[in-house]
Order: structure tokens, then C-alpha cells, then sequence
């Protein structure tokens, strides 16, 4: 069985993209875009205070009729996360993922904020094991 500790190691540690609570939603997006990611970590001086996706822009900002240019991150993201540890199976990861209707998982490692990672992330981990099987 997988954990979401291979799926770092196949994806990386490097970076995890977060903006401010205090930040536009129109430069959360921009940042996304640039990037290529659907979501970003809100950190409000060190801590993790929520995280915001292209979904929470859809529905709580577009489709309410606000502005991005005008509305803070902190306005509309989700602020109740779930999340895991390195050594969590990815069944549970997706099993969560899926009761909790979410795409993206912080992971924490004895308090600390070790990385993201989202159901892409946990798709390609198990096509790389297949394929690495099949050959």
C-alpha cells in the first residue's frame, strides 16, 4: 500500500504555494494560473488557516456576483481542513477526499506543515507503481 509519503517523494517537497488571508482572490488566481494549480494554502503569519480553490472562486465569489479584484482570500476560503501525515494510505486519503468532497490535503509531520497534495498527485503516484510493475 502507497502512503502520502511516496506520493511526496514522487511529487516533491519543494515548494508549498500559499497566499495571505489578507490577499486578493484575483491575485490568488493569477498566482494559480502561473503555477498550474487548482488550489493554494492560506498562511496567516506562519500558521494554516485555510485554503482556497478554483471551486471555492466559482461558488462563493462568481456566482454571488463579487469582484476578485476587490475580495480577500480570507472572505472565501475554507477554513475548516482536513489533513494528514506522511505515513496515512492513500484508500484513506481518498476515502476522505472523497466523503469530504475536496481535492487537496495538507500534510503534517509532528506539527509542521511538510506539503499538499491533491487527488492528481495521488493519481499519477499509483500510475507510476503500475507502470514501474508492468515493466
Amino acid at each position: 500500500m502507497k502512503t502520502v509519503k511516496d506520493v511526496l517523494e514522487v511529487k516533491g517537497y519543494n515548494t508549498i504555494w500559499s497566499v495571505s488571508p489578507d490577499a486578493m482572490v484575483y491575485d490568488a488566481l493569477k498566482l494559480m494560473d502561473e503555477i498550474n494549480v487548482g488550489a493554494l494554502l492560506v498562511i496567516d503569519e506562519g500558521e494554516l488557516v485555510g485554503i482556497i480553490s478554483e471551486r471555492d472562486c466559482a461558488r462563493k465569489l462568481t456566482l454571488q456576483g463579487n469582484l476578485a479584484i476587490d475580495t480577500p482570500v480570507g472572505s472565501i476560503m475554507t477554513s475548516h481542513i482536513e489533513w494528514v501525515t506522511p505515513d496515512a494510505g492513500l484508500e484513506q486519503c481518498v476515502k476522505l477526499m472523497k466523503e469530504k468532497k475536496i481535492r487537496h490535503l495538507p500534510v503534517f509531520e509532528d506539527g509542521s506543515l511538510i506539503g499538499v497534495i491533491s487527488v492528481g498527485n495521488i493519481l499519477k503516484t499509483v500510475m507510476c507503481r503500475q507502470s514501474m510493475l508492468e515493466s
